[in-house]
């Protein structure tokens, strides 16, 4: 009976049911894998025709083992929890993460991105800043070491890029708070940082209006990833103000909802539903604190596990195959609604 062809390592994890990192290690030093781990590898390659790619394999291994983390700010709860999925990942798969912050500026982003080239990484994973990244910079690096991006978009740069469907994410809370009760406004800052803002910007006025509504942008004024200071701000100057256009507010992500939600609090209003609630409030990411506020805020949850895999596990594949992509892979995750007391 033939054995059945299989291509690349990650076919055969997915067939086998040995995670990725696993194969890898094992491919680059077979003894550094528990025993029980090893006999598992050796019955699949009895079951599977696989055969590494041994030029890959030799390659690899002139080079260092270490894999570039770089996000624009690790203290944003979304960051640092992709991060910390990543980390183990790494770890896991034989290599050795280093993580570095741009802290929001372009010229730091270009600095981490030169000193990882010093270094001359297995390949780097980068969240970068977005409108405000030296892209001629970023794509001079991607030329030379293999890049996969997350989070943010930067068109024809790296070899993928995983990220948000912020198109079906936003449109899935619209349409749940426009059953439920009033149609929402959109509350999002006027020089956001990070573009996915702009994304979701347009996929809320799309989805108004494919509901026949008419779209209210709330577009405060602020600068930075201070988003719950900005946010609280301009919170009080609305609702003080009269100018909230509806109960309901949709905010551009969960951190500016917090502020609203503190602004809300110290002006005695009480968000939710039911007997005495004047303001619904909803936010996007899931954050891990979104869960214990008060109260607890309703948002669209992305999977920060999910996204951290299959972007390390792109880049492995690349790494271990020596090879670059003909084609660069655009992969978006949908968003979960998680309802909670906020809205």
């Amino acid at each position: 009976m033939a054995l059945q062809k299989v291509k690349t390592m990650a076919e055969l994890a997915t067939l086998s049911g040995i995670s990725r990192p696993s194969l890898s290690k094992y491919f680059n030093d077979p003894n550094s894998v528990r025993d029980s781990t090893r006999a598992r590898i050796l019955r699949a390659l009895e079951q599977y025709d696989y055969v590494p790619n041994i030029y890959a394999v030799n390659q690899n291994r002139s080079l260092t083992r270490n894999i570039g983390i770089v996000v624009p700010y690790l203290s944003d709860p979304f960051f640092a929890e992709v991060s910390r999925n990543l980390e183990p990942k790494c770890a896991q798969a034989g290599f050795n993460p280093i993580l570095l912050s741009s802290f929001g500026e372009p010229e730091r982003e270009s600095e981490n991105l030169q000193s990882l080239r010093a270094i001359k990484p297995a390949g780097v994973l980068l969240a970068p800043l977005g409108e405000r990244s030296d892209r001629e910079a970023m794509r001079a690096f991607a030329k030379d070491i293999p890049t996969v991006l997350f989070d943010c978009e930067i068109a024809g740069m790296g070899e993928a890029h995983f990220g948000s469907n912020n198109a079906q994410s936003i449109g899935t809370m619209v349409e749940y708070l426009c059953r439920t009760g009033e149609p929402p406004a959109f509350f999002e800052m006027k020089d956001a940082p990070n573009p996915n803002a702009v994304q979701r910007r347009k996929a809320y006025c799309a989805a108004m209006e494919r509901l026949g509504k008419e779209p209210m942008v709330l577009c405060i004024e602020g600068q930075g990833w201070e988003f719950e200071r900005i946010a609280f701000r301009a919170g009080e100057r609305l609702i003080n103000g009269g100018l909230l256009p509806t109960d309901t507010v949709l905010c551009s992500n969960d951190r500016l909802a917090i502020g609203l939600l503190a602004v809300a609090f110290e002006l005695g209003l009480k968000v939710g539903t039911g007997r005495g609630a004047s303001l619904r409030i909803a936010g996007h990411d899931d954050h891990p604190f979104s869960r214990f506020t008060c109260p607890a805020l309703t948002t669209m949850s992305q999977s920060y596990d999910e996204i951290a895999s299959a972007t390390l596990n792109c880049l492995l594949d690349i790494v271990d195959s020596g090879e670059r992509p003909e084609e660069r892979h655009v992969t978006l995750f949908d968003g979960t609604l998680k309802l909670r007391r906020s809205a």
